[in-house]
This record gives structure tokens, C-alpha cells and sequence, in this order.
């Protein structure tokens, strides 16, 4: 069980807001009044925002702190810091080892799990109810880690190995070169997992700074979904969190300037042949992105678009799939495919045709009809079972600062129309873009 801590005063609470989710699509049966969802945002005297979706019908919880920081908020000096501390927040802390946090999430039998992208880190749990409070406590006590030199110099050298075994794998090597090209100088550019340089140089000290400018209560949200009691939710945030001490953590924002491309990396070793294309999309903040995700579900879904009919479907490739990336200042459409090698050339010629077909002739309303039929499935499924609703309510909370409903996001994808996707293809052209070839055939040629 968590450890008891002395009582805090009540929260003091900058703002407070509560929205129900009441509109239900046709097809999607209307809720009762009493299993009607609520948001519900505070935000502490620190700065630390809490906010939370709460469903009375519910039986488990999900919640999780996340951070706006990572890999593109470091330094060459720093690369790979975000990940390596994310990996370190596990080893314990003043009070705690790394037994002790293990032995606590498995006695309360909430599960754990963390992440490291380009602008988030986060750290979440799933649970049943009458566990949050000690899941809080635990999570608060974890994200001011100890940093014991052991420990630190010993998960060093598991870095290190995981760059290694990614490096070893050609679609994993794949995506860093093709983000390195496509981005530029741009801060989208940097590795997630660092390079081996830079994280053989790290040090405690270096990291132990990078957090406490990081990991500050102005720049962290505290998130639950099901079955939550929010006001409890904020008292329990404020006897753990408030005495976090705030500090700005500003982020340079600004539009990259994209750099097409096409290269091969010869990689005998490989059965296969991989291709992974970056193209532009948009924005997390455009809300032309809901158009661009139907058009990539139209044209590249894993099962019934045009790449798996053409390719996968006549056995010409293995996979070939597309998929939207979404950052502050801009998003990617990015396109794999893997195949045997003496197919890579007539693959790479189909998509490009599938890419220049789409910005032409755009989409059929059977299509989008189709498209939509399948996301509205993902969605609802999704949204059952609270962690499926964390990571949508979190992400909106974070890159939009608002809240969204299923509900509204059904009713938002009902309105996109086939003109909507084709405004969206010409905005931001599939065909132009970074390529990078992966495996043991040499003799790859650029489409034309």
C-alpha cells in the first residue's frame, strides 16, 4: 500500500469546469441520463492542470501524468535524454527502489506502462477505483527519481544496446534517417533514442537538469478517465503534487521547411525490402487533420484500401499501410511498405501512381463512406473501456487545450466530405516526398 502522508490544506483551484457529453450520432445508442460522461478541469496554485472524463457506469479507471517534453526539446548534447530518464524514473527513488515500485503497482494490481515521442512523455496506469489514490502517490514519488549513479550507469548501457538492436533492424533505422532528411534542421529531426554518442555522454547531474527544467508542474497534466470522483481526484493531486515548485518550460515552435528526398541503405543481412515515405499533413491544430485521417485510412489502411488491394491482396508485397503523425507546427503521412526485393521496383512505382491518382482524381463517396464506417468502429470500441478514452482526452487536452466528446468527434467525422479530402491532397501533396529504401537490393530506382 502507498505510504501516508501528512495532510495537506484543501487544493486551492485556479478554475474548475464541468461539460457533458450529451449528443449521440445516429447508429450510436444515445446514453441514459445517469451514464452520461462529464469533463471535468482544475488546475493548482503550481500550475499543474488535472483533468478528467468521468463515467458513473464505469467499473475501472485509467489515469496518467504527462509531460510536455521530448526529443525535440533537446539539444545535440542531450539527445536521447527524454527517453534515458523515462527509463529511469522506474529505478526509484529517495524513499523507494526499483523493488519497492514494482512490488506497490503489482499489490494494487494496476497496471503500468510509460512513453518517450517527439513532444510527449507520458506515464499512465490502468486500475480499479479504490486503487487511485495510492497510484497517484506512487506516480508523484516516481517523477522526482533518485538518479543513483548505479543505477544510471548500469540503464546507460541497456540504451545503448536498445540503439544497437534498432539500428540492427531496417524498418526501426528506417524511420530516424527518414525523419533526419525530411526535417532538416528542424528540431522533428531528432532521434527519440538519442545516438550512441550522445548517450554514452550523459551524466546524472546533466539528466537530474534536464528534469527538474522539464518536469515542472507548469508543464505537466494529470489525466483519469471512468470511474473517477474529480473532486477527490484534486484533493488527492494537491496532497501528492502541490508542492511541486513551478517554472516555465517554453518550447521554440516554428514551421519546418521540408527536404524531398530518395536514398537507399543497402542492408544485406535483410530478407527484406522496406520503403517508409514521409509527406506533409496536417497539424495537430488543423482541423483539416480529420479529413486527412479518412483519406489515409481510403488509401492506406491494412485491410481494404487501395495499397492492400493492389499490393498485399495480389501478393506483390507483405505490407504496405499509411498512416497521419500530428505535431504542433506541422504532421507527416507516412507510407511503409516491405516486400520481397525483386518486387521493391514495381511497389515503388504502384504507390507513386496510387499517390498521383488521389491528388488527380481525389476519393469516391463509397470510399469515404467505407473509410468512415471503419473509424467510427475503432472509435466507439475504443471509448467502452477507460484507457481506450485516456489517450484521445489527454491528446486534445494537450495540443488543442479543449475537450471533445466521442460524440463530437463522431459528429465532426460525419461532416467531412469528399471535396474536404481533396482540398486537404492539393494542401499537402502525397507525392512529394522523403524516401528512404531499406534491404539487400542495390538496383532501387525513384519513381517517375
Amino acid at each position: 500500500m502507498a505510504k501516508t502522508v501528512k495532510k495537506r490544506k484543501p487544493p486551492a483551484v485556479k478554475k474548475s469546469t464541468k461539460t457533458s457529453a450529451r449528443a449521440a450520432r445516429p447508429g450510436v445508442k444515445k446514453p441514459t441520463k445517469g451514464n452520461l460522461p462529464s469533463f471535468h478541469h482544475a488546475e493548482l496554485d503550481n500550475g499543474l492542470q488535472i483533468i478528467a472524463e468521468c463515467h458513473p457506469h464505469m467499473h475501472s479507471a485509467a489515469m496518467g501524468f504527462y509531460v510536455r517534453t521530448g526529443a525535440r526539446d533537446e539539444t545535440p548534447e542531450l539527445a536521447g535524454v527524454s527517453h534515458f530518464l523515462e527509463h529511469m524514473i522506474f529505478k526509484g527513488t529517495e524513499r523507494r527502489s526499483a523493488d519497492d515500485v514494482n512490488r506497490e503497482f503489482d499489490d494494487m494490481g494496476a497496471y503500468c506502462n510509460a512513453f518517450t515521442s517527439d513532444e510527449i512523455t507520458g506515464y499512465y496506469s490502468f486500475l480499479l477505483p479504490e486503487y487511485l489514490e495510492g497510484v497517484i502517490e506512487l506516480w508523484s514519488d516516481l517523477l522526482r527519481p533518485a538518479l543513483r549513479p548505479d543505477d544510471f550507469f548500469k540503464e546507460q548501457q541497456v540504451i545503448l544496446e536498445e540503439i544497437l538492436m534498432y539500428l540492427d533492424q531496417p524498418p526501426y533505422c528506417a524511420d530516424d534517417l527518414c525523419k533526419s532528411i525530411y526535417f532538416g534542421s528542424h528540431p522533428l529531426a531528432n532521434s527519440v533514442l538519442g545516438t550512441q554518442e550522445s548517450v554514452s555522454a550523459l551524466t546524472p547531474d546533466a539528466m537530474r537538469a534536464y528534469q527538474e527544467a522539464r518536469y515542472s508542474s507548469q508543464n505537466m497534466v494529470l489525466a483519469a478517465t471512468g470511474k473517477i470522483d474529480f473532486d477527490q481526484l484534486v484533493a488527492w493531486a494537491d496532497q501528492y503534487c502541490g508542492h511541486w515548485k513551478p517554472q516555465p518550460a517554453p518550447r521554440q515552435l516554428s514551421m519546418p521547411k521540408i527536404h524531398p528526398g530518395f536514398q537507399v541503405v543497402h542492408k544485406p543481412s535483410s530478407a527484406q525490402q522496406y520503403a517508409l515515405l514521409l509527406s506533409d499533413s496536417p497539424s495537430s491544430v488543423d482541423e483539416a487533420r480529420c479529413a486527412a485521417r479518412l483519406m489515409t485510412i481510403i488509401v492506406g489502411d491494412d485491410s481494404g484500401s487501395r495499397m492492400y488491394w493492389d499490393m498485399v491482396d495480389s501478393g506483390m508485397a507483405e505490407s504496405a499501410n499509411m498512416s497521419t503523425m500530428e505535431y504542433l507546427d506541422c504532421g507527416c503521412v507516412m507510407t511503409f511498405l516491405g516486400c520481397s526485393p525483386e518486387n521493391i521496383n514495381a511497389n515503388l512505382q504502384r504507390i507513386f501512381e496510387i499517390q498521383r491518382t488521389v491528388e488527380a482524381d481525389g476519393v469516391t463517396q463509397a470510399e469515404l463512406d467505407q473509410a468512415r464506417s471503419k473509424l467510427f468502429s475503432h472509435l466507439v470500441f475504443r471509448s467502452e473501456i477507460p484507457r481506450g478514452r485516456l489517450t484521445p482526452v489527454v491528446y486534445n487536452w494537450l495540443y488543442r487545450h479543449e475537450y471533445q466528446s466521442l460524440a463530437h468527434d463522431l459528429d465532426r467525422l460525419s461532416r467531412i466530405t469528399v471535396d474536404d479530402i481533396m482540398t486537404s491532397v492539393r494542401r499537402h501533396p502525397l507525392s512529394i516526398n522523403t524516401t528512404i529504401v531499406v534491404g539487400p537490393e542495390t538496383n532501387v530506382m525513384q519513381p517517375k
